[in-house]
């Protein structure tokens, strides 16, 4: 489903606005890593009248497949989608919750047989519904030698739950190798922190973009993006467009990046 207002603006004058933007977007100031929050699908819902929330959500999906085609037309190389948070998980009413996976089911299956793109599961399997983990891991196994854009869906996920993932991970490790506790917390770094999250690997995101106007984290790639740029859009999930995508990028290519300093 395609929002009604989202089409607005599409004629002439607005491919040639695009054309100009991409033209003024040079191939080395395009980030690697985009990192996406696609939210306000269910106020989009209820402002347009729909009965459920699952519309909204339909109409997301949508538009992340549109947004990872405009990511891959610039040549970004990674996309992070925030799809199902832990919160999630928790808090949403059993039937807004049973739509939103069966959604991120067909969205996943889609994305595996789009082009050479990568599909890669980033979350906690325990606490999705068997059949979504079954798709979910059916797609990063089709995609797994797949060099095209790397798509990570963000199902189940939560950046705290990451991070103690990740250490975990290493304490056992360690203890597999016969490691003092007292040696391990000598050796411990971020490093190698960051090789075991979920994207370990991978590029951090140079550039996290949000809609709906929302300024917060909400628990997503919370170590991942110490470093981030962000970049905040009005506009609600459905009715993103590919000139405001362009303009987050010709914003992050402005930008004096300072990592911290």
């Amino acid at each position: 489903m395609t929002s009604a207002r989202s089409n607005q603006g599409q004629g002439p004058l607005y491919r040639l606005y695009i054309g100009r933007l991409r033209r003024r977007i040079a191939p080395e100031q395009v980030p690697r890593h985009v990192a996406m929050m696609i939210d306000g699908n269910r106020r989009w819902a209820r402002q347009l009248g729909y009965a459920t929330a699952a519309d909204g959500h339909r109409a997301g999906a949508a538009k992340m497949r549109e947004f990872l085609e405009w990511c891959d037309s610039v040549g970004v190389q990674v996309v992070s989608l925030y799809l199902l948070s832990l919160d999630n998980l928790r808090k949403r009413a059993p039937q807004e919750l049973s739509d939103l996976i069966e959604i991120i089911a067909e969205l996943a299956e889609s994305l595996s047989h789009v082009r050479d793109w990568r599909v890669q599961h980033v979350g906690r399997l325990d606490g999705l519904p068997p059949e979504l983990s079954r798709v979910l891991a059916d797609a990063q196994e089709r995609t797994a030698h797949n060099r095209g854009l790397h798509v990570n869906l963000a199902v189940g996920y939560g950046g705290r739950g990451e991070i103690v993932d990740a250490v975990r991970s290493i304490i056992q490790q360690h203890d597999e190798r016969g490691g003092t506790l007292e040696e391990l917390a000598a050796s411990l770094t971020p490093e190698q922190i960051g090789e075991h999250l979920y994207t370990g690997g991978q590029p951090d995101p140079d550039l996290v973009i949000r809609t709906s106007g929302e300024q917060r984290l909400s628990d997503f790639l919370l170590w991942q993006s110490a470093h981030s740029e962000f970049y905040f859009v009005e506009a609600l999930g459905p009715d993103l467009r590919e000139v405001d995508f362009l303009r987050a990028i010709r914003d992050y290519a402005e930008r004096d990046r300072r990592f911290g300093g």
